[in-house]
């Protein structure tokens, strides 16, 4: 058995040709999707990178991990104390140490250990190829690495081999020589000017006026980004940003069309088990979010999946259920003759795919600890698709505590129900009672971590951050999402300025 998993930052599903999307980014994705099965409600558990890729290859929700922050305690898994044996937990059930135990080489090639420190990532792996730049590469310096090793290991037989693409992750970095290859494309049809100008009245990091994080320049600022907008202060800057990140979709796709033709070079394309997906994807306006994945919302939790596997997908289809991204994993354990060990929070579909039908989860709940806290609830009721997501610390965005989504006719966010539907988010509050409820009562530790950030002093990325933009805030006319702002976080509102 041969699997190729191609692991794409930040691509949100409905960016790409497959899902429908009006643009040409994805042409060599479109291909894999054509001829086997694409997933059209898989979510990561917790968002963003850290804790979501650790919980993927854990097969573990992060309340039972530990991991959902970018840093404090939370970027760490719990330590087991005086119960670890010779080997740790993850160790002894990671997702690469079930595929060797069922006979495959597992290998990555990819920086995202370094970037995050996240040194427990690399359990299990047998190679690892770490391309050296923190995530900052273009596909032109990760492909080659993975053509390499496919060149060199191809034709073996029993591996797993995953490759990481960053190109649709700010900032946005697609060679200038690769040209402008939308800019005579419609934008998305739903950021109008009109919304842009209610976002350029709002505030939070990331948003209209701080596409950057909390200023216009606190990021990037050691680099040269021509296509990465500073403030949406236009449509042309919108604009910028939409071309930004298609074209870095399209680079990536580029590049996955090489890997596969490396394959295809091999004699073994077509018996090889192909997997395309990601960590999360990537607000794009959403909620005044431009550019970053901050949120347990539909946009940054709901990834891509798209599987083309030898034999078992022999006819395109598409799976609607609601599945986990580690459901997944479990799945490609069991059909590599594993076996998925008893601590995982993942559940296998295997046997589903094997019969060509449909079975998810009753509903899911997800999570974004890094930028905000947050905990959702996505589920479907009387036939209608349905987000409400619950906010401990509300990222500096000044949302409500609970908002409600119907993503059937509002699938971008626009319009909170919570205050018009109060029976709707009673079920949708009672469903995340019980799941933290199931979560607890099998917890190894006594900690949920969604409190161990907030009591750290909230979300890693808005710790320290608020004086400074409060100040901002009132020099540049919005006093009244200050006002909200230091009434909502007054212990944060007078605390020293960190640099985080």
């Amino acid at each position: 058995m041969r699997i190729l998993y191609i692991d794409i930052d930040s691509l949100r599903p409905d960016h790409l040709g497959c899902y429908g999307y009006h643009r040409r980014t994805s042409p060599n994705i479109d291909r894999v999707a054509a001829q086997g099965l694409r997933f059209d409600n898989c979510h990561v558990s917790d968002a963003p990178c850290l804790p979501s890729r650790t919980a993927l290859w854990s097969g573990r929700f992060g309340i039972h991990t530990g991991v959902i922050n970018h840093g404090g305690a939370a970027a760490e898994p719990f330590v087991e104390g005086p119960r670890r044996g010779f080997k740790s937990r993850l160790g002894l059930t990671s997702w690469m140490h079930c595929l060797r135990q069922a006979g495959l080489k597992t290998v990555t090639v990819s920086p995202f250990g370094e970037r995050h420190s996240a040194w427990h990532w690399y359990a299990n792996f047998s190679e690892i190829h770490n391309t050296g730049k923190s995530g900052l590469e273009t596909a032109d310096e990760i492909s080659p690495a993975a053509i390499e090793w496919i060149r060199r290991n191809g034709k073996s037989d029993d591996w797993f081999l995953h490759v990481n693409f960053w190109d649709p992750h700010t900032p946005y970095r697609t060679p200038q020589a690769f040209g402008e290859p939308f800019k005579d494309d419609p934008l998305p049809a739903w950021l109008t000017e009109d919304v842009r100008r209610q976002h350029w009245d709002g505030c939070g990091p990331h948003s209209a006026r701080e596409m950057r994080g909390f200023t216009e320049t606190s990021e990037y600022a050691g680099g040269n980004y021509p296509r990465q907008p500073a403030v949406a202060d236009s449509m042309a800057a919108v604009r910028r940003m939409f071309d930004g990140y298609d074209t870095g979709v399209l680079y990536a796709d580029e590049h996955v069309g090489r890997v596969l033709n490396a394959l295809a070079d091999q004699d073994v394309l077509d018996e090889t088990a192909i997997v395309i997906s990601s960590d999360h994807g990537e607000n794009l306006g959403e909620l005044n979010i431009y550019g970053d994945h901050q949120l347990a919302d539909q946009i940054t939790t709901r990834v891509p999946l798209i599987v083309r596997w030898p034999e078992l997908t022999t006819t395109p289809r598409v799976d609607g259920a609601m599945h986990y991204h580690f459901d997944f994993a479990a799945s490609v354990i069991e059909l590599a003759g594993g076996k998925v060990p008893d601590v995982w929070d993942g559940r296998s579909f295997a046997d589903a795919m094997r019969a060509g039908r449909s079975s998810g989860r009753d509903y899911l709940v997800v999570s974004n600890g890094a930028w905000s806290c947050q905990r959702a609830v996505r589920f479907d009721a009387g036939g209608t698709a349905y987000i409400c997501i619950r906010s401990f610390h509300d990222g500096y965005h000044a949302f409500p505590d609970v908002m409600l989504f119907d993503l059937s006719s509002d699938p971008h966010e626009q319009h909170d129900l919570a205050e018009q539907r109060p029976d709707i988010v009673n079920k949708a509050m009672s469903m995340l009672d019980d799941w933290h409820a199931a979560m607890m009562r099998t917890a190894t530790h006594g900690q949920d971590p969604m409190w161990t950030v907030i009591r750290e002093g909230g979300p890693l990325h808005t710790r320290g951050c608020l004086p400074a933009y409060l100040k901002r805030l009132l020099a540049s006319g919005r006093g009244a999402w200050a006002d909200r702002l230091t009434a909502k976080h007054p212990t944060a509102a007078f605390a020293p300025t960190e640099t985080v």
